[in-house]
């Protein structure tokens, strides 16, 4: 039978079908083709040995936290206290886009902004979505728990951007007072292998606390290059322009017609720097 990793403890694998759960152990010829089952995976098992004895091809695989097969991942973006931080906030689309996962921005805070702050955040929302990119204020609720329906999401974004307020948003029941993810969930302290998906809304959430602390050093430029995915549809003079010194770079042209948003091409320039030394 067919079914989905959703915790591991160990050498233990909690598998889920359908309503019912089963701890499973992993066929030994994986660790002989050095392969582990993962959180997230989809199995086969043999249920009357309680045994995994197959991985199902993987969509993705992140390797902090270590799981695999992640719909979204939801970037908290706090737009005051703490103050609105375009470069985490264009740095996390990048690892997320480069790791095959569906990047989604939520907007907090909103009801500290006055009009104007909140002006800038309007506009930001509207170009964000016009690349592509799902954006919602945290207060939208309902259409945050239908877009999360049977996904696996992991959240990433600044200390204090609002996490929390967004989970208890999203599952009433949760009643989650602190700013840690990890202990808020009550789970209890994880043992060092431990990874767990928990069911919130109708979705799961990967308790993943250290998920913002992946840098881009895992890319090289070309692929760096390739996650501002509004770049791709300018061709310039060169087909490998990396849009920086290039002559006839149809991108700089794009940003001097204030096509795309100058905030975006700057962090992608010092991305692009801190790749290259």
């Amino acid at each position: 039978m067919e079914g989905q990793v959703i915790k591991i403890i160990s050498n233990l694998y909690t598998v889920k079908i359908g309503d019912m759960l089963y701890g499973c152990r992993a066929r030994g010829k994986f660790r002989k083709d050095n392969i582990s089952p993962m959180v997230g995976d989809y199995v086969k098992i043999d249920i009357k040995n309680n045994l995994i004895i197959d991985i199902l091809p993987r969509k993705n695989e992140l390797k902090r936290p270590v799981v695999a097969n992640v719909d979204m991942a939801f970037i908290v973006t706090s737009t005051k206290k703490p103050n609105l931080d375009l470069n985490l906030l264009d740095k996390l689309i990048s690892i997320i886009t480069f790791n095959n996962i569906e990047p989604v921005i939520c907007f907090t805070k909103i009801d500290l902004l006055n009009d104007v702050e909140m002006d800038t955040i309007t506009k930001l929302k509207t170009y964000y979505e016009m690349i592509g990119i799902k954006v919602f204020y945290n207060i939208e609720t309902n259409e945050i728990k239908k877009l999360i329906r049977g996904k696996i999401i992991v959240l990433a974004g600044q200390t204090g951007a609002g996490k929390s307020s967004l989970l208890n948003k999203i599952d009433e029941n949760l009643n989650i007072k602190t700013d840690e993810i990890s202990e808020a969930l009550g789970r209890g302290k994880h043992t060092t292998r431990h990874v767990e998906l928990y069911n919130i809304g109708e979705g799961y959430i990967v308790d993943t606390p250290g998920f913002s602390a992946i840098d881009l050093n895992e890319m090289n430029k070309e692929q760096l290059r390739d996650t501002f995915i509004e770049f791709r549809k300018y061709e310039c003079k060169f087909r490998d322009c990396m849009h920086d010194k290039e002559i006839g770079c149809k991108v700089k042209e794009a940003i001097e017609e204030k096509e795309i948003l100058k905030s975006r091409y700057d962090n992608y320039l010092l991305f692009l720097k801190g790749l290259e030394k």
